[in-house]
């Protein structure tokens, strides 16, 4: 596998992974989701193109909430899909629900912009 392979690659989560995951990656969008989440399912192709678009500036991550409930406790997250943006670890974003990839990549943009 080539490095822009894996640079692209959207990070499965869990709630122990999360802090060092802030740390580690400047900027972060991470989507809570189940696997019963029809929504979730809509948006997860977008997740994984919009990694491959933003490899090497944006990182992407999932979370299973029904499988890491501190996430989703420390994020006040009662609806899913929920996508949190993070800069330097702090939480600067929040979108609840499915929305087509340009909304989402305009909000990607936003993350990127900011200083």
């Amino acid at each position: 596998m080539s490095n822009e392979t894996v640079a692209s690659d959207v990070l499965h989560m869990t709630d122990a992974e999360f802090p060092n995951a802030l740390k580690s990656h400047s900027m972060l969008v991470v989507d809570a989701y189940a696997d019963w989440c029809g929504p979730c399912r809509m948006i997860a192709p977008i997740v994984k193109e919009l990694a491959t678009e933003y490899a090497g500036r944006v990182s992407f991550a999932k979370v299973d909430v029904d499988n890491n409930h501190g996430i989703a406790r420390q994020f006040g997250i009662q609806s899913i899909p929920t996508m949190l943006f993070f800069k330097n670890g702090e939480l600067v974003d929040r979108v609840v629900g499915a929305m087509p990839k340009a909304a989402l990549k305009s909000r990607v943009d936003a993350l990127v912009a900011a200083a």
